[in-house]
């Protein structure tokens, strides 16, 4: 189930980048992220609320509120980003630099998750970055 979602995931991601391009045209990137995001906490809501999850707040340590807010703040840096280079370049450009993301999630996973980093792990950084020059010169 998990590779499902994470192919709808990239899926979405996708049509994120198209829309979001075309929705950006003479639109200040800072106002649009704004507008996005203000989607993305309605129907983030909407959805716990519909799965009943709102009785879990409560329950929510310290340590996951530090965690969720620093995770929301990086979102919140990535979109900004994000969003004043599809403005100002090719989508076709700005995705893949943009999916860099993987090579350094994996290696913070490693650093601080305690992940392993295996040859396979390594060679598909290597892979990701080289498709990255590939596409973006």
């Amino acid at each position: 189930m998990w590779f499902i979602l994470a192919l709808l995931s990239a899926l979405f991601a996708a049509l994120t980048s198209i829309f979001a391009k075309v929705g950006i045209e003479n639109v200040d990137s800072h106002l649009g992220t704004a507008i996005r995001t203000m989607v993305v906490v309605v129907v983030a809501w909407a959805m716990v609320f519909i799965t009943h999850a709102q009785g879990g707040i409560g329950d929510i340590s310290k340590k996951s509120w530090i965690f969720l807010i620093l995770s929301g703040l990086a979102t919140g840096a990535s979109w900004l980003c994000y969003y004043k280079a599809i403005q100002i370049g090719d989508v076709s450009k700005v995705v893949p630099v943009d999916k860099l993301s993987v090579i350094f999630t994996l290696i913070m996973a490693f650093i601080f998750l305690h992940e392993k980093f295996t040859p396979k792990s390594v060679i598909g950084c290597i892979l990701i970055a080289a498709g990255t020059l590939f596409m973006v010169l």
